[in-house]
């Protein structure tokens, strides 16, 4: 493992010596010259084509099509279910039950079992063995285990979709493709309601918890343990140790760089900062305040989180239904706008429908990151002994993030549009020139706040950081637990995560969108090959244990009539 590590660590400061050994440029250029090369690199590998369409979108938009018609529409079919699982309805049938005294000839004394337990191990009575695997011992550990609520779990789990993807990303989604790229994030989030629901189900059915009660949870665990159910240990930690890697990356560059870099760009904008190493300091700062949070753990991330993302969140989507509700007559136009560039899209390089979808389902995807597999392993922390449970709250993270929160921003952006200020399409980076300028990302969106609100500039900073700010501390989570698995669970391989976690987050303050972002991307892209691979061996497990937490459901409903 220390050979392991300090190649990581070899390979990282040679790219910070190369930068350093570049021309006598600013400090922000010397970074982002190393960086290029490398974002180049893993996002045309991630990226391969058939067809002209990035294999990795067919894959996500198959998967996500299979699952909802599988599982009978559960975006639509159980979304008040999921509601009333976060307000905690349901919580008796997880933490109390029927009390069940048994003799000496019994399983235990005084354990609390639901009559859906008590059944079924009466049933494995004879072969001492459990239905789905519980013996009773571990039925009576279930229901304590884990260590955030249902709400913390989706606080934590929406802190690391809801971010600059939702600012800066709809912003580069309609830039280069167009309004019509809203319509296909619009049907790329509802899709992916389905698949975030059978992966955070899968999460939480296959975690571990420590001796000390910390749980862990995610793709690693349920690729390694579940497929080695079904016969394919090796395939199962092949993909494991593949996923790991990408999501680690993942943790580096969209959960943490992008955000940074997002940030950085509302900051100096705001402060009129024109130095070349503005973006350097500006992220040694973020890093700081990032790295005091992270340290606490998945407890101290929860507790800032479950207070930070519902204010956050309200706070920006006020300022968005404030400037519709100003533009009120204009919201069918745009709607109008959105629904016929989808299919006939005019945008300037965008080319084809699929050209404006690919941008649609790309934002999309990557601010809600359904069928990645990261928020699987935040959800694998909730306190249940019902692994559907957390998989019915998950499935609400990309209506809320995509549905809700990427089409408020799209549709300012539309709004301020309708006065001419750019050309949609742009320069094909991502770039639109407003006034005379260039402006891109969070820049776009921050122009249009502008137009309608006073010191909107302060007001999108201060939410552009927050929303940075949630992310890099969630997702700081996500990789520390891919890291975890490959070189175990000591307190040096933690530091070193960390450390290089933070000096990510000075990386992408100091490079350009552009590197970033492909670089960004990539990780969270690649990280669906193998995670699919676990969710299309054991999906039938996800229905399983969706019928034993429906059948609690109306057992409890059947004893209160």
């Amino acid at each position: 493992m220390k050979h392991k590590l300090s190649l990581l660590v070899f390979l990282f400061t040679s790219l910070i010596g190369s930068a350093q050994e570049s021309a006598p440029i600013g400090i922000d250029d010397q970074i982002d010259q190393a960086f290029a090369p490398v974002s180049t690199f893993f996002s045309n590998v991630v990226f391969f084509t058939i067809f002209d369409i990035p294999f990795v979108l067919i894959l996500l938009v198959f998967s996500a099509l299979f699952f909802t018609v599988y599982f009978g529409f559960p975006n639509f079919r159980y979304f008040w279910r999921a509601i009333q699982t976060v307000r905690g309805k349901y919580e008796d049938i997880e933490n109390h039950g029927a009390k069940v005294l048994y003799g000496e000839d019994g399983i235990a004394n005084g354990v609390d079992l639901n009559k859906v337990d008590i059944e079924e191990h009466i049933e494995a009575l004879d072969d001492d063995l459990a239905v789905d695997g519980d013996i009773v011992d571990t039925i009576r550990d279930e229901s304590s285990a884990g260590e955030v609520s249902h709400f913390q779990a989706l606080a934590t789990a929406v802190s690391g979709t809801v971010g600059n993807g939702n600012i800066a990303g709809v912003a580069l989604a309609i830039a280069l493709g167009g309004p019509g790229a809203t319509f296909w994030m619009i049907i790329c989030g509802l899709l992916g309601m389905s698949s975030k629901f059978v992966e955070c189900t899968l999460g939480v059915q296959y975690r571990d918890v420590g001796e000390d009660g910390t749980v862990y949870g995610g793709p690693m665990f349920y690729l390694t343990k579940g497929l080695k159910e079904k016969g394919f240990a090796t395939l199962g930690k092949i993909a494991a140790v593949v996923f790991a890697i990408f999501c680690i990356g993942g943790s580096f560059g969209g959960g943490n760089a992008a955000q940074s870099n997002q940030a950085t760009i509302v900051i100096k904008e705001l402060f009129n900062l024109e130095s070349t190493g503005a973006g350097f300091w500006i992220g040694v700062v973020i890093a700081i305040l990032v790295g005091v949070i992270i340290i606490g753990g998945i407890k101290r991330i929860a507790q800032v989180t479950e207070k930070v993302v519902p204010f956050m969140a309200v706070m920006y989507l006020v300022a968005c239904i404030y400037i519709i509700g100003l533009n009120f007559s204009l919201i069918d136009d745009a709607i109008a706008l959105i629904v016929e560039e989808a299919f006939n899209p005019t945008a300037f390089g965008v080319g084809s429908v699929i050209g404006v979808l690919l941008q649609g389902f790309k934002r999309a995807a990557f601010s809600n990151e359904a069928g990645a597999g990261s928020a699987s392993i935040a959800h694998s922390a909730v306190r249940t002994k019902y692994s559907a449970s957390e998989g019915l709250v998950a499935l609400l993270e990309p209506f809320i993030d995509t549905v809700v929160i990427c089409t408020m921003t799209a549709l300012v952006i539309i709004i301020f549009n309708f006065g001419g200020f750019f050309e949609y399409g742009g320069d094909g980076s991502g770039a639109v020139i407003i006034d005379g300028l260039s402006y891109e990302g969070a820049g776009i969106t921050s122009k249009a706040f502008a137009e309608y609100i006073p010191f909107s500039n302060i007001f999108l900073t201060i939410a552009v950081v927050l929303f940075a700010v949630s992310t890099m501390i969630s997702w700081s989570y996500y990789g520390i637990q891919a890291w975890k698995f490959l070189f175990g669970r000591g307190k040096v391989a933690d530091m070193v995560y960390k450390l290089l976690f933070l000096t990510f987050i000075v990386i992408g303050a100091a490079a350009n969108m552009r590197s970033i972002w492909d670089f960004s991307d990539a990780m969270i892209f690649a990280m669906i090959f193998p995670n699919m691979v676990g969710l299309f061996f054991l999906f039938p497990v996800v229905k399983k244990q969706l019928n034993r937490y429906l059948d609690a459901i109306k057992l409890k409903r059947e004893a209160l009539k």
